[in-house]
């Protein structure tokens, strides 16, 4: 009986090293071993697309990865890096809770010798990305999206003259914004509307909400409060941050019996199942594939230690600055949205 404890005894102090003995990986192999998380699980973009195409790409290109949801908490996200770190990933993919705390996150990594690539949500910290030679960012242009969607919307709004329902000139919005303070919510936000004041065109804003679960619930209750309202029958265009809350507003449009014109951001299914039956005016691509091809190439580069991680791939970084792959947006429209399918 004691020589069956102590060999138990053994055993146990013994796997945790022989676990990782071969290359950091969890089943004993020689594939590299990647530690990653979403936000939010409950992000119909990062789910629904960037998560399954994470795990797949990575799998054909021979690695392992772990995807775990932080659930829209930094301090959730610093413990699950923690325990990446301790369990000997060899690189992490990091999609920031909250970009302002990029720095923590970096630190953790550096300390350990683990190189890092931030995805999705890029640090808003000055200079942060200089601070460790092995840490990279993929993503996009967040203006980019804005200024995509706000020409759609301008073109449309200047070839439907009846869309100004009061005749005054101006367009009267109301607008679902995303997570305050993300860097793809604010530059949406802003450059979404400075089209229409770039090409002369007069806004009033009648309302404004924000979500930081960008979710189709929270799209839903305010469009559905908003048509309610003393301004409901002045609304005149629907800006979306995202697709997400723009299903939720169109939800509330049809059960209102209410017809106004619409636009998102992500181009999902679902979106262009809405621009196909009229209910939605036009989205912009956010390529969460390609997002997560990038991030996953430049992770295995960064694993197997090369100075150049783009090297072999369709990659390119911006500058050695930001040390960032940007993914273009594309514009999504009734004529077009079938090449999307």
């Amino acid at each position: 009986m004691k020589k069956t404890i102590l060999f138990i005894a053994v055993a146990i102090m013994v796997l945790p090293f022989a676990v990782f003995a071969n290359g950091g990986s969890e089943a004993g192999s020689d594939s590299i071993v990647i530690g990653a998380n979403i936000y939010s699980f409950a992000d119909n973009f990062m789910n629904g697309v960037m998560k399954p195409e994470l795990e797949s790409y990575a799998a054909a290109n021979g690695a392992e990865i772990t995807i775990v949801d932080s659930e829209g908490q930094q301090a959730k996200l610093n413990d699950q890096i923690d325990v990446f770190i301790t369990k000997g990933v060899d690189v992490l993919a990091i999609n920031l809770v909250d970009p302002a705390s990029a720095s923590s996150v970096i630190e953790k990594a550096s300390a350990a010798g683990i190189p890092l690539v931030l995805f999705n949500k890029e640090a808003t910290e000055a200079g942060v990305m200089t601070s460790y030679d092995k840490v990279w960012y993929v993503g996009t242009d967040s203006a980019e999206s804005g200024i995509i969607q706000g020409e759609m919307m301008v073109a449309d709004w200047n070839a439907n003259p009846d869309w100004d329902k009061n005749g005054d000139g101006a367009v009267q919005y109301v607008l679902l914004k995303g997570e305050p303070g993300h860097p793809d919510a604010e530059a949406r936000t802003k450059y979404s509307v400075k089209a229409f004041t770039d090409a002369g065109i007069k806004v009033e804003e009648l309302a404004l909400e924000a979500d930081p679960n960008w979710s189709t619930q929270h799209g839903n209750d305010k469009m559905q409060a908003w048509l309610s309202s003393s301004f409901g029958n002045d609304i005149e265009l629907v800006i979306c941050n995202n697709d997400g809350m723009a299903f939720g507003a169109i939800n509330a449009l049809k059960a209102a019996d209410v017809w106004l014109p619409l636009y998102g951001v992500d181009a999902l299914d679902q979106a262009l199942t809405h621009i196909a039956d009229g209910e939605m005016n036009g989205t912009v691509l956010n390529d969460g594939v390609n997002q997560s091809r990038a991030t996953i190439d430049l992770a295995i580069n960064a694993a197997k230690g090369m100075d150049d991680v783009t090297a072999g791939t369709n990659w390119t970084l911006e500058n050695q600055t930001t040390k960032a792959v940007r993914v273009p947006y594309v514009a999504v429209t009734p004529e077009n949205y079938q090449d999307f399918r």
